[in-house]
């Protein structure tokens, strides 16, 4: 892991910037503290005069002045506690409310990232940004933040009074503390790099933790439980190392505070108590200095614990903005993209490359035209660019060269919720939420009555399937619609598609074993669905092949072969080995 490329307070100005709510009336939130730090140091100086006016009286205890300085010193603790309250409650709201932008930035990024970048990280480690990342930032800001303003401020006020009681005494305060505050700097880039270390496992260990989670069916199926639970507990004792690592250092800093501490203590008790006995101090000041030590130390006692949050915070700061920095290589124009034209359309592929970054070309100068309406399969052995080719043409990723255009316009020039409106993809196996059977049909149109949905379903001629539900609309599909088996999360995915209406749809054939029943439904369902759109299906089945109005036909990334089923089964090329091979499979099957 590299080491951090910039100081903590870069990071924290970069991440104020994001967040300009944070900083929301900080001036008045500062006064307040201010007040409430500065009325502390009064308290030692009401208790020296008590001390000094009221029981040092030559003519006996003044009960009367002792009486006025207690009522003084009501009257300052309910103002620090009035503002010490109200300054707290304005940091948690002006925090929290930049927090929340925060997090809403960080997510709609991941989610503005192209399948191409998010797949290269783990996507344990990015929710680790837009979750734990930001809350120990929060942390930090709402407690640790607060406490280090107030700290630095009651430091100053105490050494202004205790400077003001005693030259002596402050300079033996001081002295004890110099060699501290000079070892601070180098405790500080101790911990910035344990830290570091800290946030990148929470980061692996949820994703470690997340994949199996996910995948429990598979671990289960082949029996790897102990292996899986290796590489957890692997992850898990690596948080943990780099965590005692952290803590280490963080109690090292600490300790040694401590013992500053101690020693500034001891000395302000020993020479004040020699300068009372020669009469240079009162007993009031000897016993007010005390007092403001204690301010004095509480606070550089309490920097250890400062220092130690500040620093996760940062490098949790400094992930969350290496993350928002990551570049959106599929950029939307927004608001600002050109409109796609209603009613049908059709899609060009103008001498199209693509390349994984760092790799050869997996799609060589695609150059073909898809008239309105017309049913496109797509062929090819695994690897061939046949996916590669559907994701450009929902623009999931960009080409390297060439440009993708929908009813003549460059898809790189229209708006995300615009291109989606017009163009759909239907994945190999629909997603399904952990929620009711209506909530997820309603991915495709929100704004959907119940009637509309039925309507929907009906129109697929599904409505059989969906008599055989036991609670309708209200069905919960479990999460990732495990409820369902996987042929009804392909009917409910057809349907979610039919709620969207697009213009063009493409579809990636789904594999998945299913009933002769649901299959025939499914079948059904598709061929209801494509009425009047324009589509392209990636094949994985004779029967698309041969219904569709083209087939093309992809081979080691190059688009080979352009043309009906019967002719291309005649040209005795790529498609009809394929054929020979999808016929043969066919007959080994019945």
């Amino acid at each position: 892991m590299s080491e951090p490329r910039e100081g903590g307070l870069a990071v924290i100005r970069r991440g104020l910037k994001l967040s300009p709510s944070i900083t929301d009336g900080l001036a008045v939130t500062l006064l307040l503290a201010l007040v409430s730090t500065a009325g502390g140091a009064v308290i030692p100086i009401v208790v020296r005069n008590a001390i000094d006016d009221g029981l040092g009286d030559p003519s006996g205890v003044d009960t009367g002045q002792i009486a006025g300085y207690i009522g003084l010193a009501a009257v300052v603790i309910v103002a620090i506690m009035l503002t010490g309250w109200w300054s707290k409650v304005r940091i948690f709201t002006s925090t929290e409310r930049g927090l929340t932008e925060l997090r809403v930035q960080a997510f709609r990024h991941v989610h503005d990232l192209s399948m191409l970048t998010q797949n290269t990280q783990r996507r344990g480690a990015l929710v680790s940004r837009v979750t734990s990342d930001v809350d120990q930032i929060s942390q930090f800001l709402q407690f640790t933040g607060m406490m280090m303003i107030t700290s630095v401020g009651q430091m100053i006020v105490a050494t202004v009074v205790m400077a003001a009681l005693s030259w002596q005494l402050t300079l033996v305060v001081l002295v004890a503390f110099i060699p501290l505050a000079l070892a601070l700097k180098y405790f500080a880039a101790a911990m910035s790099r344990a830290y570091d270390r800290v946030r990148h496992s929470v980061g692996e260990m949820l994703a470690v933790i997340a994949e199996p989670v996910v995948g429990a069916s598979v671990v289960r199926s082949y029996g790897i439980e102990a292996r899986t639970q290796d590489r957890i507990d692997h992850a898990v004792r690596t948080n943990y190392r780099n965590n005692i690592r952290a803590q280490s250092i963080t109690a090292g800093t600490f300790g040694s505070a401590i013992i500053v501490g101690g020693l500034a203590n001891a000395g302000v008790l020993g020479i004040g108590l020699w300068l009372g006995m020669l009469d240079q101090l009162s007993m009031g000041t000897v016993i007010a200095f005390i007092f403001l030590v204690g301010l004095f130390t509480g606070p550089a006692q309490q920097a250890t614990q400062v220092i130690s949050d500040a620093q996760n915070a940062i490098s949790s700061w400094r992930r969350v903005i290496e993350l928002l920095e990551t570049p959106a290589d599929v950029v939307d124009p927004g608001d600002t993209g050109r409109r796609l034209p209603e009613g049908e359309l059709g899609a060009r592929f103008d001498r199209v490359t693509f390349a994984y970054p760092g790799g050869p070309p997996v799609l060589h100068e695609i150059d073909v035209e898809i008239a309105p309406r017309e049913r496109v399969a797509i062929v090819g052995e695994t690897g061939s660019g046949k996916t590669t080719f559907a994701k450009l043409l929902t623009r999931l990723m960009d080409p390297v060269e060439g440009s993708v255009l929908l009813g003549g316009v460059d898809i790189a020039q229209v708006g995300f919720t615009e291109l989606r409106r017009h163009v759909l993809m239907v994945p190999q196996e629909g997603f399904l939420f952990d929620a009711t059977l209506a909530e997820n049909l309603r991915y495709g149109r929100s704004d959907a009555t119940d009637a509309e949905l039925k309507e929907a379903i009906a129109a697929l001629g599904l409505a059989d399937w969906y008599a055989g539900l036991p609670r309708g609309l209200r069905t919960p599909v479990g999460q990732r619609g495990e409820s369902l088996s996987a042929g009804e999360r392909q009917l409910v995915a057809l349907v979610r598609s039919a709620l969207a209406d697009p213009a063009f749809l493409v579809l990636d054939e789904a594999t998945s074993a299913v009933d002769p029943q649901t299959e025939l439904r499914a079948t059904r369902a598709l061929d209801r669905l494509l009425e009047g759109r324009t589509s392209v299906t990636i094949a994985h089945r004779l029967s698309t092949a041969e219904n569709a109005d083209r087939v093309l036909v992809f081979d080691a990334g190059r688009l080979v072969e352009d043309g009906h089923h019967r002719d291309l089964v005649k040209a005795d090329g790529v498609y009809a080995r394929l054929h020979a091979s999808w016929v043969a499979q066919a007959s080994l099957g019945a």
